[in-house]
């Protein structure tokens, strides 16, 4: 069952577009929590709102947020135009959606047929913590050749839907560290949307003629300590379909050298799982440069990943990583912790995004070594 409750919006402390963040009193407690205008209409104070407190109640991860449901005496009339795409489905928040595959889309015909990937290297990566830093690493390295590079990053729908909820989002676009942002599967709210993870990656290379692509679920990795239970398995699913489709899928390790979880510490064991039980032909794995410390986190891990993957070691050094960054231009955290409180995972993500640069330009001029 939903926990919910109906109560007064006291205040909104943020007013964008796309996502209000609203106080609302309920049984004399406060309670903070994001209303999407698209789903429910737009919040005001003073309105009565039902909202879904079920995550808070069980001590989840969602940033401490309830969610506005629905709001009393508001009547959305929006022209539903004539997308016919519904995500959501079968739920009481369904909405439509233009998806770029639908008839009614611009890009339909482009997408009518199956077109190869032709070397485009995608990255997959299992957080959507790591996005920026893999993304960044590739712009970094793309100024530093004085090459341009478009990036597209591919939210799944493994953990959080909207990708409004997302604070990483608007700061990358607005940092210029991605181009786009496509929204597939139940997943909606990104520049474009796309019905599947195959049909997402069609649209970043037939339409938005994209370098490199980033592949990852939204904030909110669900996990359950058994092998194959967490929503991150979404990364095997992803380099599937980008090996399937021609690219070339880089799989981006989730490292830690700060989790105290011992599962987690040098390569994680959803990182092993999915490369030794998901994936289904080789793909290209980067390992950063190790500290003494670091190694012996992850050279037994390394020798527990099955032959068929190409390892590849990053030519980057130490003082790379921390000039990237000291240059990074927000704030980004894993489970709360800093790049100084856990270098190796920021390390990982960042050879991640070099080796996809690096395979961009193989592909664009046929004699880069990776």
């Amino acid at each position: 069952m939903i926990a919910r409750f109906w109560g007064t919006i006291e205040a909104i402390t943020e007013d964008q577009n796309d996502r209000q963040i609203v106080k609302v009193l309920c049984n004399e407690t406060i309670h903070t929590a994001i209303n999407y205008p698209a789903l429910t209409g737009r919040a005001s104070s003073g309105m009565n709102a039902l909202i879904n407190v079920t995550a808070v109640k069980l001590g989840l991860g969602t940033g401490g947020f309830d969610f506005v449901m629905a709001l009393q005496t508001v009547e959305i009339e929006q022209s539903l135009t004539d997308a016919h795409i519904l995500k959501l489905r079968y739920t009481p928040l369904q909405t439509p959606v233009l998806s770029g595959e639908a008839q009614e889309s611009i890009h339909h015909n482009a997408l009518l047929d199956v077109h190869s990937l032709s070397g485009l290297p995608v990255v997959c990566a299992e957080l959507h913590s790591m996005v920026p830093l893999i993304a960044y690493a590739a712009r970094s390295a793309s100024l530093a050749q004085r090459t341009p590079v478009n990036i597209v990053y591919i939210m799944t729908d493994g953990a959080a839907l909207p990708a409004m909820f997302s604070n990483l989002i608007p700061l990358m676009k607005t940092e210029g560290i991605v181009q786009s942002v496509i929204t597939c599967g139940q997943a909606f709210g990104g520049d474009y949307e796309a019905i599947n993870i195959y049909s997402a990656l069609q649209m970043a290379n037939q339409i938005l003629k994209a370098d490199i692509v980033v592949v990852a679920q939204g904030p909110g990795n669900a996990g359950t300590a058994t092998p194959l239970g967490f929503s991150g398995i979404d990364q095997g699913i992803a380099l599937n379909a980008a090996s399937a489709m021609g690219g070339v899928p880089v799989a981006a390790l989730r490292m830690s050298s700060g989790d105290s979880r011992q599962r987690h510490l040098g390569i994680s064991h959803h990182s092993l799982t999915v490369l030794n039980s998901v994936v289904l032909k080789s793909v290209v794995v980067p390992i950063p440069s190790l500290s003494r410390d670091e190694s012996e986190y992850v050279q037994s891990a390394i020798q527990l990943i099955s032959p068929q993957h190409h390892i590849t070691h990053t030519d980057l050094e130490s003082q790379d990583y921390d000039k990237i960054m000291s240059q990074f231009p927000f704030e980004v955290t894993t489970m709360g912790r800093g790049s100084k409180q856990d270098p190796l995972f920021f390390k990982s993500a960042i050879a991640a995004g070099y080796t996809a640069f690096k395979l961009m330009m193989k592909q664009l001029h046929h004699d880069t070594p990776l």
